[in-house]
C-alpha cells in the first residue's frame, strides 16, 4: 500500500513539475513563441531548431504537436513548415532524459528549495516566474527520485519480476503497453523518465527498455491526432505526419533493435545512459530519415487528406487547442479581430458600389455579410474572454480587452451597413429614388471622408501602429462638422422646392445619419487600438491620410493580418 502511494505521488510530482516548469517558462519567453515560429517559413534547419527549444520550453513533444496542430487548424502555419519543426521537437525532448540520466534526481530538494525561495520571497513578476521555473524543475526530478526510491524494493519480487519479463519478452506488447501509458499521462518525458527508474532499478534489461522507449515514442503522437480530430485538413495532417514519422522510424528500427542495443551498451556501462541515448539516438535517426523526405511526405499527405471547405460562419484563426498557450492564442485571436475588420471594410466598400452601381446583388451581399458577422463577433469574443482567465502578461491582459472593445464596435458597424444601410440602398434601387446634383455630391464627400477614416482605422488596427491610430480618431470632428453642413444645405435645398431632394429627403437624411454613426464607431476603435492595443510612441508629423492610404484602392481590405 505505502509503495502504491509512493509511486502515485511521485508520478503527480513528475507531472506537476512539468507543467509547472512548463507555465513558468511560458510566461517568461511565451511572447516570443510566436514570432519564433514566424521565422520558420523559409528555412527548413531553422525549424527543426526551433521545434527543439520549444519542446525543451514544454518539456514535451506532445504538447508542441498539439500546438502546432492548433496552429496550422487556424491557418498560422503549413504543414510544409510543420514538418522541420516536429522533427525538432522530437530531438529537443530527448533533453530531459539525458538530464535524468545524468543523476539530477540527487539534487532535487536544492532545486526546490532555490525555485520556492524565489517564489516566496521576491514581489517582482518577471524573478517569480524564473522562480516558478526551478520550482518545477525540481518538483519533476523530486517526483522521479520518490518514484526510484519506492520501486527498489520491486527487485525482489519475483511477480513483478517475471511480469515485466512477460512484457519484454515480447517486443510488440512491449511497444503497445509504453505507446498506451504515454498517451494516458500525456508527456513522453514523464515516460521516458520512468523507463529510466525501471533500468537503472535493474528490472528490465536494455533491450526491453529500448521496446519500450519505441512504444513511448510512437505514443507521444495520440494526442495530437486526438486534438486534431474536428480541426481542418492542414491540422490532421501535421497529426498524421508526427504519427507517419514516429511509426516509420519505429518499423525501421525494429529489426535491428538486438545490434542497436549492443552497441548501446558498448558505449555506456550505466543503464539510465543507455535508455536515454537510445532514445536521443531514436530521434536523430527519425530526423536524418524523414528531413530530406519532407516534401514527398507534404505530397502525399495532401493527396491522402485532400482539403475541406471551412464554413463561413465559423472563426477561421482560433484554435481550442492553443489556449493552453496564451501568448499563441492572444496571437490567433487578434488574426481574428483583423480578419473581422477587414469584413467590415469590405462590407463599407460594398455601399459606394451599390450606390454607383445601384446592384441589388450588392446591396443584398451587404446584409449577408451583417450575419456572418453577426456569428464571427461572439464566438471570437467568448475565445477573448476564456483567454483572458489564463496567466497572461500584464500587456497582454490589456491588448485582449482592448480587442474585445474594437469586436464590441465592429459588430455595431456592422449592424448599422448590414440592417440600417442595406435596406436603405436595397429601397433607393427597388424604387429608383434619385438624388439632386448637388445633394449626390455632398453624400459622396461624405462617403469619401468616412472611407478614409474607415481604411485607416483598419490599418492601424492591423498594423497595431500608434500614430496611424491617433491620425485615425482625429479625423471625427471633421465629419462630424461636414454632416452637420450637409443637414443644413440639404434642408435649405427642401425649402427652395428642390423636387429630388424632396423625394430623397428621408434616404438622404438617413444616409449621413449612418455615415456618421459609422465614423463614431470607428473613432472608438482607434482609440483602442491607441490605448490598449498598440505601443504608445512619439508621432512625427504625420503625411495627409490620401496619402497613408496611396496604395490601391482597396488594399487594405485584402489585408487581415501581419
Amino acid at each position: 500500500m505505502g509503495m502504491g502511494l509512493s509511486l502515485l505521488g511521485g508520478m503527480g510530482l513528475l507531472l506537476y513539475g512539468i507543467s509547472l516548469m512548463s507555465e513558468g517558462l511560458q510566461k517568461i519567453a511565451g511572447h516570443k513563441l510566436r514570432r519564433a515560429l514566424g521565422r520558420v517559413a523559409d528555412r527548413p534547419l531553422m525549424g527543426v531548431v526551433v521545434g527543439a527549444l520549444i519542446t525543451i520550453l514544454f518539456q514535451s513533444s506532445t504538447a508542441t504537436t498539439v500546438i502546432l496542430v492548433g496552429l496550422a487548424s487556424a491557418a498560422v502555419i503549413t504543414l510544409r513548415q510543420c514538418l522541420p519543426v516536429i522533427l525538432g521537437a522530437d530531438i529537443g525532448t530527448t533533453v530531459t532524459a539525458q538530464l535524468i540520466a545524468l543523476r539530477v534526481t540527487e539534487i532535487s530538494l536544492p532545486i526546490v528549495a532555490v525555485g520556492a525561495s524565489i517564489v516566496f520571497f521576491t514581489k517582482r513578476d518577471r524573478y517569480r516566474r524564473v522562480g516558478q521555473a526551478i520550482l518545477g524543475f525540481g518538483l519533476l526530478f523530486l517526483g522521479l527520485k520518490i518514484m526510484a526510491e519506492a520501486m527498489a524494493p520491486l527487485k525482489e519480487s519475483v511477480f513483478f519480476r517475471e511480469a515485466l519479463l512477460h512484457v519484454a519478452h515480447r517486443p510488440l506488447l512491449a511497444i503497445v503497453v509504453a505507446a498506451i501509458f504515454t498517451f494516458l499521462v500525456h508527456s513522453s518525458a514523464a515516460a521516458v523518465g520512468i523507463i529510466i527508474v525501471l533500468a537503472s532499478q535493474g528490472l528490465i534489461d536494455a533491450l526491453a527498455a529500448f521496446y519500450f522507449i519505441l512504444g513511448a515514442n510512437v505514443g507521444t503522437s495520440f494526442t495530437a491526432l486526438l486534438a486534431s480530430i474536428g480541426s481542418s485538413r492542414e491540422a490532421q495532417r501535421v497529426a498524421m505526419a508526427h504519427f507517419l514519422a514516429k511509426l516509420g522510424g519505429t518499423c525501421l528500427v525494429f529489426p535491428l533493435a538486438v545490434p542497436f542495443v549492443s552497441w548501446l551498451t558498448k558505449i555506456s556501462s550505466s543503464p539510465s545512459f543507455q535508455v536515454a541515448n537510445a532514445h536521443t539516438f531514436f530521434n536523430l535517426f527519425i530526423t536524418a530519415v524523414f528531413f530530406p523526405l519532407r516534401n514527398y511526405g507534404v505530397l502525399i499527405l495532401e493527396r491522402c487528406l485532400p482539403e475541406k471547405k471551412r464554413p463561413e460562419f465559423e472563426p477561421k484563426y482560433l484554435s481550442e487547442a492553443l489556449l493552453d498557450t496564451p501568448s499563441l492564442a492572444l496571437g490567433l485571436a487578434y488574426r481574428e479581430v483583423t480578419r473581422i475588420s477587414a469584413k467590415v471594410l469590405r462590407m463599407y466598400l460594398d455601399v459606394g458600389r451599390a450606390l454607383k452601381t445601384s446592384s441589388m446583388a450588392v446591396a443584398e451581399d451587404i446584409m449577408h455579410q451583417e450575419h456572418v458577422i453577426d456569428h464571427l463577433v461572439p464566438k471570437t469574443t467568448a475565445y477573448l474572454t476564456q483567454l483572458l482567465r489564463r496567466p497572461l502578461h500584464r500587456d497582454e491582459f490589456r491588448r485582449g480587452i482592448g480587442l474585445i472593445h474594437v469586436l464590441n464596435d465592429l459588430e455595431l458597424v456592422s449592424d448599422v451597413l448590414g440592417n440600417r444601410l442595406g435596406v436603405l440602398l436595397q429601397d433607393k434601387i427597388r424604387e429608383n429614388i434619385q438624388f439632386s446634383p448637388t445633394g449626390e455630391e455632398e453624400l459622396d464627400i461624405m462617403y469619401q471622408e468616412v472611407s478614409i477614416m474607415v481604411r485607416l482605422t483598419h490599418k492601424a488596427l492591423v498594423r497595431s501602429d500608434y500614430c496611424l491610430a491617433e491620425q485615425a480618431a482625429s479625423l471625427y470632428p471633421r465629419i462630424l462638422k461636414l454632416e452637420r453642413g450637409f443637414r443644413t444645405t440639404h434642408i435649405h435645398r427642401l425649402r427652395e422646392g428642390i423636387k429630388e431632394s424632396e423625394l430623397s429627403s428621408r434616404l438622404h437624411l438617413e444616409l449621413l445619419n449612418a455615415y456618421l454613426r459609422v465614423s463614431e464607431h470607428m473613432r472608438n476603435i482607434a482609440l483602442a487600438v491607441a490605448e490598449e492595443i498598440a505601443e504608445p510612441r512619439v508621432c512625427p508629423a504625420m503625411p495627409p491620410p490620401e496619402a497613408v492610404l496611396a496604395e490601391e484602392p482597396e488594399a487594405e481590405a485584402r489585408l487581415e493580418a501581419l
